[in-house]
């Protein structure tokens, strides 16, 4: 299992460069808060996984820079590990991301560099399929982040092609006032977990 809170353990060659020093905290005014994609205050958290036809493991790593509640939305910076395929699902928000390098194939479809996609409100997408070097996205949820999953004909397909089977979901490090909703369908019933003392 690779060590998620060191870059250079993380698949994905020239993905893994070092990059500049992380800064972090409100360092300017007007209550701005700047951080960085390698700050450690943000720990990298494995929320998908697979094992490949070569019986290797393949995931998508997340560093969530910006987690809010009032109002709520997330900003994260994502690395997929090549090769690694993600079902197709959906949002619970309007949900945007950003291709910054490698390849992402939506729906068989490749897309680099300089790709933004814009999912509405409760629409869904994919599958998607990480290059053979991998890709690193941007992406920011516009509300609540939480993931539905959706069964598809083509996610179906697609891992059968690749030879891969998809694992359990790894544990994630959500807020107290968030419970998982990785592994419920888009028309199954759920609620908000209710936060502690009554709080909103």
């Amino acid at each position: 299992m690779n060590d998620a809170s060191d870059d250079t353990n993380l698949p994905g060659g020239a993905l893994n460069a070092p990059r500049s020093q992380p800064s972090s905290g409100p360092t300017a005014p007007g209550g701005c808060r700047i951080t960085s994609t390698d700050d450690d205050a943000h720990p990298w958290q494995e929320c998908r996984t697979q094992r490949n036809a070569d019986g290797s493991i393949s995931s998508v790593w997340e560093r969530w820079l910006a987690f809010r509640q009032e109002p709520q939305y997330l900003s994260l910076y994502a690395r997929w590990d090549p090769g690694m395929i993600v079902r197709r699902h959906g949002h619970r928000s309007p949900h945007v991301l950003l291709v910054l390098q490698g390849e992402l194939r939506i729906a068989g479809v490749a897309y680099g560099p300089g790709t933004h996609v814009e999912l509405p409100d409760g629409e869904e997408f994919g599958p998607f399929e990480a290059g053979p070097d991998g890709c690193e996205l941007f992406e920011v949820m516009m509300g609540d982040p939480r993931s539905w999953t959706s069964g598809s004909e083509a996610t179906d397909e697609l891992l059968r092609a690749r030879g891969v089977t998809p694992l359990p979901d790894p544990p994630i490090a959500l807020p107290a006032w968030l419970r998982d909703t990785r592994a419920v369908g888009a028309d199954e019933d759920w609620a908000p977990k209710a936060p502690e003392g009554g709080q909103g």
